[in-house]
């Protein structure tokens, strides 16, 4: 290894060492202060040491400062950055440093002489003797009731003592009443078991007080940590001239909890007080001290260390400026040295390697350039033969790029309109101009990625449109673009409809071949029993009652399924549907046995465009799938609302059905509008079918739910101008 990396490796080490002794030193004279008892012994010993930490700095600091005065008068290369630069961390470090050394001492000085308020010392002093006066008080009261117990114990025989003390001593709530004799013998005792506690010997001295004065009273420290201070009371027994030497009474009562920590916590506190202000002085000096070494520490730290680390910055900027100025010639053959193996080293290899590589990243530049032309052409090439209309929006939704599959679907211009608002572009094309809308209200409503199916005017049919939008930043600028795919699906969904017609046919085969089996053989009856006789009319009515029955099914089943298989032309007007609603409902007001219908209609609805006679057959279809499933309950109830809306960026209308009758089963899901799905027993499942056929019709929308407080629940939303928004289908 380098000797000169070990060398200054163990100088930095050894100054690193320095600064945290000075630190820790700066930390314990810092304690000193909140510690009265340390303070005498080791804050002499700490500022000591400190000091001469700071005269070491001033040393090495002065060091520094001739040696760039040196090198500044010489006009050596850097000098002058070198003196700029400590120049600025010294301002930049003694500014902040001198402003909170001032507001410091400001705080210091005020905060220690907000300790010593003599309102503080008065209280403390006035709580002490409060906290006494109460022990004391307590202690009277349980001296005057032990001389009361001394007098009714006194002339009591000893067999009846132990009985007696258990009673005194539960009225006088004691954890122990004890009789000594003259020589210390326990002569009876009751003490509170539950407790723990056993008869205690008090001492001969107290003994002997209370022998000259008649009784004595004291606390009684306890003996472990956490237990209960006690009063004892010694009381001498007044006995009858038979007994020649006197007993004396001990009575031990609990002082609380609460009281005596408090007490304590009063005496502690009085105590600390006085330490501090005893130190009160040498504290306030002692943090100014403090303060001022931490400051001159501060300030010189900063300053050796802007000599060191401006010394650091100047060398391999002086290498680059040099090496730079000869690449610029033309020399891309320069190297830089290295001088050290961190930051500062890796930009020198840096610089290297950038010159090592600049001839070959000019080269990769022209391929790149020529590479990116290439994928250009080949986009272009593979957006050209897309089925898939294509169109790249900016932000400002103006057309950045397009296929010519978008100029077929939407039969506009699209090539020539590049960097020009989409909204202007669709003026000239109704296709387009639905597709715009659709994107700009998308982009108001902040959606960045979107799909959805959209239908275009044609001159024949309707052109139906899955769209699906990405974001798609684009390079130079701050906010995303938009890329929009869409396909022309008409093809597909008419294949499809064709196919759901012809399942719709097989099974509607299927269904009339059923009631077709019962017809043949009622017939086949009638034809075996009674060919050459008709005598018995009961066997006569119920055959064919049955073929009646079944041909009334049939044709039911029939005219339901032509009335969902036809498609004819719609007859636009204008019409008041809230009108309409009234019109439907009064024809099944008033019916035997007839449902309750009830109306909520928003008289600010606006006038639709629709074809009435469709419109009423998908109300009439809803008021009796309503009542058919609600028709167990002759108090069924059906409400009907209407109600305006915006959907989508359009004005619709919204007419609400409900019943409180079962409602839909969670197992019918998003089966409820397919063909034949019923949950009635006489049903044909064609009912809802119809429905949303007709509201697919007028360009709407219908979804299915229960209640609330149970039953169905039918929304339809209807454009308020269907025609315009949708061609004519043909049938």
């Amino acid at each position: 290894m380098d000797p000169s990396f070990l060398k200054k490796l163990g100088l930095s080490l050894l100054i690193a060492f320095g600064l945290l002794l000075m630190l820790a030193s700066l930390w314990m004279l810092a304690e000193t202060t909140q510690q009265a008892t340390d303070f005498d012994r080791l804050h002499d010993w700490l500022l000591g040491f400190n000091v001469l930490g700071v005269a070491l700095l001033v040393v090495l600091l002065g060091f520094n400062v001739t040696h760039l005065a040196v090198q500044y008068r010489a006009r050596r290369p850097g000098s002058r950055l070198t003196a700029r630069l400590v120049a600025v961390f010294a301002v930049l470090a003694v500014v902040p440093v001198v402003l909170v050394f001032y507001f410091s001492m400001q705080f210091i000085t005020r905060g220690i002489d907000s300790w010593f308020d003599i309102r503080i010392e008065s209280a403390l002093e006035e709580s002490l003797a409060l906290s006494r006066a109460a022990l004391e008080s307590r202690m009277r009261e349980h001296e005057a009731r032990t001389e009361e117990a001394a007098r009714e114990l006194s002339g009591a025989r000893a067999t009846a003592l132990p009985g007696l003390l258990e009673d005194l001593r539960r009225d006088l709530e004691a954890t122990e009443l004890t009789i000594f004799s003259n020589d210390g013998q326990i002569i009876a005792t009751s003490a509170d078991i539950g407790r723990g506690l056993l008869p205690s010997q008090p001492p001969r001295e107290l003994v002997s007080q209370a022998r000259r004065g008649g009784s004595h009273t004291g606390l009684e420290s306890p003996e472990a940590e956490g237990e209960v201070i006690h009063v004892r009371a010694l009381v001498v027994l007044p006995e009858p001239e038979r007994l020649a030497s006197p007993r004396i009474l001990q009575a031990r009562f609990p002082v609380p909890p609460r009281q005596s920590e408090l007490a304590e916590s009063v005496q502690t506190a009085w105590q600390e007080y006085r330490e501090l202000a005893f130190y009160r002085t040498p504290i306030r000096i002692s943090f100014a001290l403090t303060l001022s070494l931490v400051l001159l520490l501060s300030l010189l730290l900063a300053i050796v260390g802007a000599f060191h680390f401006a010394r650091r910055l100047v060398a391999p900027i002086q290498d680059l400026a040099a090496g730079t100025r000869a690449v610029a010639r033309g020399q891309l053959d320069t190297r830089l040295p290295l001088r050290a193996h961190d930051e500062v080293g890796f930009l020198a290899l840096s610089f290297n390697e950038m010159t090592r590589r600049l001839e070959e990243a000019r080269e990769q530049a022209a391929r790149s350039r020529r590479d990116v032309e290439a994928e250009r052409a080949y986009l272009e090439a593979v957006l050209a033969r897309l089925t898939s209309g294509v169109i790249a929006l900016d932000a400002g939704l103006r057309l950045r790029a397009s296929n010519a599959s978008a100029e077929s679907i939407l039969e506009a211009e699209l090539a020539e309109g590049v960097g020009k608002p989409l909204l202007d572009l669709s003026e000239s094309s109704p296709r387009l101009k639905v597709l715009a809308d659709r994107i700009a209200a998308h982009v108001l409503d902040g959606d960045s990625e979107w799909h959805e199916e959209l239908a275009l005017p044609g001159r024949t049919q309707r052109r139906l449109l899955i769209c699906r939008c990405k974001a798609l930043p684009f390079p130079g600028e701050n906010e995303p673009g938009h890329v929009i795919v869409f396909d022309d699906i008409t093809t597909l969904v008419q294949a499809q409809r064709d196919a759901a017609w012809g399942e719709v046919a097989r099974r509607l085969a299927h269904e009339i071949r059923n009631p077709l089996t019962p017809i043949q053989l009622a017939a086949e009856r009638i034809r075996h029993k009674y060919l050459d006789k008709v005598e018995e009319p009961r066997t006569l009515d119920r055959a064919t009652h049955t073929i009646v029955q079944q041909v009334d099914a049939l044709k039911a089943m029939v005219k339901a399924f032509s009335e969902y298989a036809r498609s004819p032309e719609l007859e636009f007007s204008q019409l008041d549907l809230n009108q309409l609603v009234v019109d439907v409902a009064d024809l099944y007001r008033g019916l035997p046995g007839g449902p309750h219908v009830k109306l909520n209609l928003d008289e600010q609805l606006p006038a639709v465009r629709v074809d009435a006679g469709r419109i009423r057959q998908a109300l009439h279809n809803l008021i009796r799938n309503a009542q058919e499933a609600s028709e167990h309950d002759r108090g069924a109830t059906i409400w009907i609302h209407t109600r305006p809306m915006q959907a989508r960026g359009s004005e619709t209308v919204e007419v609400v059905v409900e019943d409180d009758g079962p409602g839909f089963g969670d197992d019918l899901g998003n089966t409820v509008f397919e063909p034949y799905v019923t949950t009635k027993p006489k049903g044909t499942g064609l009912g809802l079918a119809i429905v949303k056929k007709l509201v697919e019709e007028h360009g709407g929308s219908i979804r299915a739910g229960n209640r609330e407080s149970g039953g169905a629940r039918i929304v339809m939303e209807i454009p308020v101008n269907a025609s315009t928004e949708l061609a004519p289908t043909a049938g």
